[in-house]
């Protein structure tokens, strides 16, 4: 069954007593048992709630997973998932990282003996070099926030495999409507549904899928230890994006590419990082890999001084943080998203004072265009 189909069906089943269409929200934070010893599967809903329960079983089907599990965010998801750690574990990561979660793996993590090391996990051989005795995983990003770099994930996985290595993909900005990690060897697909899954802006919250059951109960022991679990209110609205994922990510990808054009023939324009352009470095892998290559741009313009001028003259493309919504936003990542990345790092990696990122929503394309044209201009 096609994904997008998929989507639209999560949670129809699941009231079958009133044949209800839409999951309800099972907003009580107590279940009564129906006898000594007896339990209905729901006792309290920090361990269980029917409806997060939904959207777990919904994000598994979707991703191919033994198991679902949702979060109160992504970064709460990913806290989570480093609880498999202990003191004294490596871990490889993708050096182009949205900078909330480097921060968390160097300002919280290594206070619990955990240590990272930052490669480019599209260079294969600079992570099999990055491999320490004490290496335990990998985490990547299937596609790079900000510059959209492609992790050839069968790849890296075989390092994994033969290594032994946990290996974690951060598939926030594909979705399972265009890649499935575990399709391609990855153990945990992790996201922050906040973004094209929930898809509307009205709410946060993480998404993580396992592959191997064992591994599974692992991730659920933490997700009940910690509690930081998704709300019954918000596991609805996370559904209600869902449904409508495929036809949203079919238009964002579309208005996408033909932005992407525009701007690589602008001439205040020198730089445009969009994976759908024959140009870009991985544009063959991910029509391999991938069914598509997401609504993210990143472009860079000509002068430091246009970048205050675009932000504050789009009328259509607000001046936001996040992304992934209906609405177009647009950021700066060197002082926003990734600020907490090191100087020197991001020096290094092009994350400069002439990048913006731009999250491509479902407007009409030529009223997008229209927008920044103008505010390029003006």
């Amino acid at each position: 069954m096609n994904i997008a189909t998929q989507a639209v069906q999560i949670g129809l089943e699941w009231d079958t007593r009133t044949g209800a269409v839409t999951v309800p929200v099972y907003q009580t934070a107590t279940f009564r048992h129906p006898g000594l010893g007896q339990s209905t599967g729901y006792d309290y809903s920090r361990s269980c709630n029917p409806t997060r329960q939904a959207l777990e079983d919904g994000i598994a089907r979707l991703d191919g997973a033994a198991r679902g599990f949702a979060y109160s965010s992504g970064m709460a998801a990913i806290t989570n998932l480093l609880m498999l750690f202990t003191s004294g574990d490596h871990l490889i990561v993708t050096e182009d990282l949205y900078g909330g979660t480097c921060r968390l793996f160097d300002k919280i993590f290594t206070q619990y003996g955990l240590t990272f090391t930052y490669v480019d996990t599209c260079d294969i051989a600079a992570v099999t070099a990055a491999i320490q005795p004490s290496t335990k995983g990998v985490f990547v990003e299937t596609l790079t926030n900000p510059l959209l770099k492609f992790t050839d994930l069968t790849a890296v996985s075989a390092i994994c495999k033969a290594n032994n290595l946990l290996l974690i993909a951060d598939n926030t900005f594909l979705t399972p409507y265009l890649l499935r990690p575990l399709d391609l060897g990855a153990d945990i697909a992790v996201y922050s549904a906040t973004k094209y899954l929930a898809g509307h802006n009205d709410t946060v919250s993480g998404l993580v899928t396992v592959k191997d059951p064992q591994l599974a109960e692992k991730v659920y022991f933490h997700q009940n230890s910690v509690g930081a679990v998704l709300g019954p209110q918000d596991s609805w609205l996370t559904i209600r994006g869902i449904k409508t994922l495929g036809i949203r990510m079919d238009r964002q990808q579309e208005n996408a590419g033909l932005i992407a054009e525009w701007l690589a023939a602008h001439p205040r324009i020198t730089k445009v990082y969009y994976p759908g352009l024959d140009s870009h470095p991985d544009h063959d892998l991910m029509k391999r890999q991938s069914r598509g290559f997401c609504a993210m741009i990143s472009f860079e313009v000509d002068k430091h001084e246009l970048v205050e001028q675009i932000l504050l003259k789009t009328n259509l493309i607000s001046f936001a943080e996040s992304l992934g919504g209906v609405e177009s936003l647009m950021t700066f990542p060197e002082v926003q998203t990734h600020a907490d990345i090191p100087p020197e790092l991001r020096a290094r990696l092009g994350i400069n004072n002439v990048l913006l990122r731009l999250s491509v929503g479902i407007e009409d394309c030529d009223d997008l265009i229209e927008d920044l044209r103008q505010a390029l201009e003006g």
